[in-house]
């Protein structure tokens, strides 16, 4: 995949270095003076300095391979604006409202509420943003077995798949039918959300193949990222066993074979995951 020295998105929040979406102090001057005004008012000044001291990712240096992997997903996601915003005003006739990519460490205040990176990267419809700790990519890698610059795109690409979804009253639908069903019925609505985020993330590699100069290598990539993250793929490595009912996302299977058909097919109109007797 080529993206070296290619356009990157204006639509990044960096937010390394931040404790829970809100600036870590890290030491100096403005912890102390926080930490006065507390004891000033009758408070205990060392809970602001010891969380002053567990926090203190603000004063990190991001690496070069952090930095690089900044870039990464600013021209990913630049290349989601462009496809989604044609294929919104061709296919659709109306704007595609271009989301925010979140980049955090540890932890990250959403309007979803918190998370942290071990939620993995998501995207929050309550404020059209996409969260991702860049670590997550090492994690692929390393636990997953699932490296690849196109693998660590498809990431990205199916949490803008799911931006789609909100954008076309998707997401909202299926979100409100947690109140009224079961975990279990839940789950299957559930499924059928990630799996139209995987055909999304297909339609937009069909979309970006010639900006990106994709090639059958990338596309194994992707499709061996989809096979690890499936439901009982990582039940099967972290219980020893298959739990269907407690599905969320989809088999191993199912991720390759919507993301697969977003890659033949193109269209917005193919990836109807909810209409669909065989998944």
């Amino acid at each position: 995949m080529r993206w070296q020295g290619r356009e990157e998105s204006d639509n990044v929040e960096d937010r390394r270095g931040m404790s829970g979406g809100k600036v870590a102090a890290g030491g100096g001057a403005g912890v102390l003076l926080i930490a006065l005004v507390v004891m000033l008012l009758g408070g205990d000044p060392s809970a602001v300095l010891n969380q002053a001291s567990q926090a203190g990712g603000s004063n990190r240096v991001a690496t070069a391979e952090e930095e690089s992997l900044k870039k990464f997903v600013s021209v990913v996601l630049k290349d989601t604006e462009t496809v989604w915003t044609d294929l919104f005003a061709k296919d659709l006739g109306r704007e595609y409202v271009k989301p925010k990519l979140v980049i955090f460490t540890d932890g990250v205040n959403t309007a979803c509420g918190q998370a942290t990176s071990a939620s993995g990267p998501f995207y929050c419809g309550e404020d059209q943003k996409m969260y991702i700790d860049l670590g997550f990519y090492q994690i692929m890698k390393d636990q997953l077995k699932a490296g690849g610059d196109f693998a660590q795109a498809y990431v990205v690409a199916h949490e803008i798949g799911h931006h789609v979804q909100n954008q076309l009253g998707t997401l909202d639908k299926v979100h409100a039918m947690r109140e009224r069903l079961s975990d279990k019925d839940y789950n299957k609505y559930s499924v059928r959300l990630e799996l139209q985020a995987d055909y999304y993330a297909g339609v937009w590699a069909n979309h970006a193949a010639r900006m990106a100069e994709l090639d059958e290598g990338d596309i194994r990539e992707a499709i061996t990222a989809a096979n690890a993250i499936g439901d009982d793929t990582l039940q099967r490595q972290a219980q020893g066993q298959v739990v269907p009912d407690a599905f969320t996302h989809g088999t191993s299977a199912q991720r390759v074979k919507w993301f697969m058909a977003g890659w033949k097919d193109g269209t917005i109109r193919g990836g109807d995951t909810f209409s669909a007797r065989d998944l």
